[in-house]
């Protein structure tokens, strides 16, 4: 599954020059953690956040610094944070550049970078221009793929298509977003092959597998370009 397949289209954004008012009043109708700033063209040249509310909430006394900045000057995260607190406006106050990612990432793509760089949502940019927006709400209701949409997945992309297995040679059951597996297969490649690609289809919660193989042919593997190639790699 794409960004593109779980992004909101209809996105709320916000100018540079929008009073923060403004944005504080958009963000509580319409009941969303941050906005993207976006110039006269639609470029993403940043992002408003409820952090960047809270820090200007705490204000000047409340900004850490390091020890000696009276000599050394001040640290580069304690001059982005007084002018957040001093900020008037969405382009004062928002985090620039922007973490943008693009409509044809797969999912555990944005799950790795809002992990890594700790953010709620992710505007969605073709080029730099805005279409739409993920947040991590949308990320979990990925899980909410039906289990019979999860059984076609398997059966037609990865065994058939993919792995070249007749589906009846293989027993699958999806319950609850769990995949169980069993059955003998011809090469313990095939099996290990087949666990990473059901693992890595979006909404398996679990693989329970009984597979068994009848050639242990462990340094044999489809090639991993193949298996990027046809989306099962990332």
């Amino acid at each position: 599954m794409k960004v593109k397949d779980v992004m909101s289209r209809d996105v709320v954004a916000v100018r540079p020059e929008t009073p923060l008012k403004e944005a504080a009043r958009l963000m509580s109708t319409y009941g969303i953690s941050g906005l993207p700033v976006v110039d006269e063209s639609g470029a993403v040249v940043g992002v408003v956040s409820e952090a960047d509310f809270l820090l200007k909430e705490r204000g000047f006394d409340e900004i850490p610094d390091r020890p000696f900045a009276w000599l050394l000057g001040e640290s580069r995260a304690a001059k982005a944070a007084r002018t957040k607190v001093a900020a008037a406006t969405a382009g004062e106050m928002m985090s620039s550049p922007a973490e943008t990612i693009a409509p044809e990432a797969t999912l555990r793509e944005a799950a790795a970078l809002m992990v890594e760089r700790r953010i709620n949502r992710l505007p969605v940019t073709r080029g730099d221009h805005l279409i739409g927006i993920v947040t991590r709400a949308d990320l979990v209701r990925a899980y909410l793929r039906p289990d019979d949409e999860i059984h076609r997945i398997i059966r037609d992309d990865i065994l058939l298509k993919t792995l070249w297995l007749a589906p009846d040679r293989v027993e699958l059951e999806v319950s609850e977003g769990v995949v169980r597996l069993a059955e003998m297969v011809d090469r313990r490649s095939t099996v290990e092959s087949l666990l990473r690609m059901v693992a890595d289809v979006d909404g398996v919660v679990a693989v329970d597998s009984a597979l068994r193989w009848q050639l242990d042919n462990s340094d044999v593997r489809l090639p991993e370009e193949d298996l990027v190639a046809r989306g099962y790699r990332r």
